[in-house]
């Protein structure tokens, strides 16, 4: 089953016709019932999942049969979401799967219907099927829930300033008479970040024109690694960054450790870096300072 995907923006779209949810931070999966009941948690991917997650597995198998949910799993800890944990969930092997869903109980955050009873919703408007989402879910409760929604832009403005302390990466904005197009970036999210200055430690690639930086961010001692710098950073970055004096290691996003160019403590080179506020953690350089 292919999953609909969001584009990124900055701003909420204004005007009628939209409806508002928060974007937790999790791993997607979509829940199958065939016709017989059996249950199958697809990830993102297309990986099946279900063996990692026997108390969703569990919880899915009281839906009707033929219905097909796409949503986000989350393990809550002290009140926020706690994606370290959802990544052990998701790795666990069939023998400890057990273990950890009663150690890291999952929840499963639902904000699409894609079929019920056999039928495909896929082309319906996001209004019917969140209408009918929330019907097929209100006699179960969690760990099984509907993601909240609002048409009320006002009201997603209010959630998008006071939800990232639980976790929360931000908002998806759906139009109430869109269909749901797998595969396709037909939704809208904004997510949280801000603009910060960073000491360059280090960089990838040849120092003259080198790929991305290695950064030390105010308050965290690991070093990250940008995003890939544009054309006009990297130009900027081979006339300001200093010789390297040496080798260091560092963890990037996606990829793991790498070895990166190491540059002298002195003296020190400043960056303008914006970066969300979550897991999504992607450095983004904007200027030298």
């Amino acid at each position: 089953m292919r999953v609909a995907l969001a584009e990124s923006v900055t701003a909420l779209p204004e005007g009628d016709g939209w409806a508002y949810e928060p974007k937790f931070d999790g791993h997607r999966m979509v829940i199958l019932l065939d016709e017989a009941g059996q249950v199958t948690l697809q990830a993102r991917s297309g990986r099946d999942v279900t063996a990692a997650f026997p108390d969703l597995e569990r919880a899915a198998a009281r839906l009707p049969a033929g219905a097909v949910l796409d949503g986000e799993v989350v393990v809550w800890s002290g009140g926020r979401i706690d994606f370290a944990a959802v990544q052990q969930r998701a790795a666990a092997t069939p023998l400890r799967a057990g273990a950890l869903a009663r150690a890291l109980p999952a929840s499963y955050a639902a904000f699409d219907l894609l079929a019920e009873g056999g039928d495909d919703c896929r082309r319906l408007p996001y209004a019917e099927r969140r209408a009918r989402l929330v019907r097929l879910l209100a006699p179960w409760g969690p760990p099984l829930q509907a993601v909240p929604s609002t048409t009320d832009r006002d009201t997603a403005l209010t959630w998008y300033e006071t939800l990232p302390e639980t976790g929360v990466e931000g908002l998806v904005a759906k139009r109430l008479d869109g269909a749901y197009r797998s595969g396709t970036r037909a939704w809208l999210k904004l997510r949280h970040s801000d603009t910060r200055d960073a000491v360059v430690i280090g960089c990838t690639g040849p120092p003259g024109r080198p790929q991305a930086l290695v950064l030390a961010l105010p308050g965290d001692g690991a070093p990250v690694v940008s995003s890939p710098l544009s054309p006009e950073v990297r130009a900027e970055a081979s006339r300001v960054l200093p010789d390297p004096a040496g080798e260091g290691v560092a963890t990037a996003i996606g990829i793991g450790e790498i070895t990166y160019a190491a540059l002298p403590e002195e003296p020190a080179v400043m960056a303008e870096v914006r970066q969300n506020t979550t897991r999504h953690a992607t450095a983004v350089v904007v200027r030298f300072r």
